[in-house]
């Protein structure tokens, strides 16, 4: 292999293993929703410990989201990030009703496959 051929190979592998912060974001999303999936629909002993395990790391992840909309630094337009800091507020009061069964866990699922496919269509940037 020659030399140039070995550094495509090399670099080009390297190059598809960079992450934005929004791949980043999509990630972190992608495996708290499914761990929320996973905990509802589990019969078993383990099913109510799992989603309040699960519904804790989305608060927080949630919260993390507010901190940095709250941010003076934040990139996004005013409305959306007033738009996501709502939804982060929503989260976090719909996880106290989820948790002492007054309202489904559901609606945090929705709310984050929502959210994943807005971070996807718009291309990772």
């Amino acid at each position: 292999m020659s030399a140039t051929a070995h550094a495509k190979s090399v670099y080009g592998s390297l190059a598809r293993t960079i992450k934005t912060p929004r791949d980043i974001e999509y990630d972190v999303m992608a495996m708290i929703t499914g761990r929320l999936q996973a905990a509802q629909t589990d019969g078993g002993a383990n099913a109510f410990p799992a989603l309040v395990a699960a519904m804790h790391e989305n608060r927080r992840l949630w919260s993390a989201f507010a901190v940095d909309l709250a941010d003076s630094g934040n990139q996004f337009p005013k409305d959306l990030r007033a738009r996501l800091f709502y939804l982060a507020e929503f989260v976090s009061q719909h996880t106290d009703k989820a948790l002492s069964g007054a309202a489904p866990a559901e609606i945090l699922v929705d709310i984050n496959l929502a959210v994943m496919r807005g971070l996807r269509s718009h291309g990772g940037q």
